[in-house]
């Protein structure tokens, strides 16, 4: 499968996965979901899952304009 988009985007998708579902943070909805995923597909492929999950949630908050004090 090719890779599409930005890495660095990517890349910082993958980490907050990796902690969301490592490390002892609250519960949620999509950490469970996530270790659920890890249950039956492996831990590597749900950090994956969890990544594209957290890219479609942010997705919608991302402004595709230039904000008023950037200079052009």
């Amino acid at each position: 499968m090719e890779r599409v988009g930005d890495e660095m985007v990517r890349t910082a998708l993958y980490e907050a996965a990796n902690i969301l579902l490592s490390r002892r943070t609250r519960f949620s909805a999509l950490k469970r979901w996530g270790l659920e995923v890890a249950e039956r597909r492996g831990l590597k492929r749900a950090k994956v899952a969890v990544a594209r999950k957290l890219a479609v949630i942010l997705h919608p908050t991302f402004r595709w304009t230039k904000t008023e004090g950037a200079q052009a």
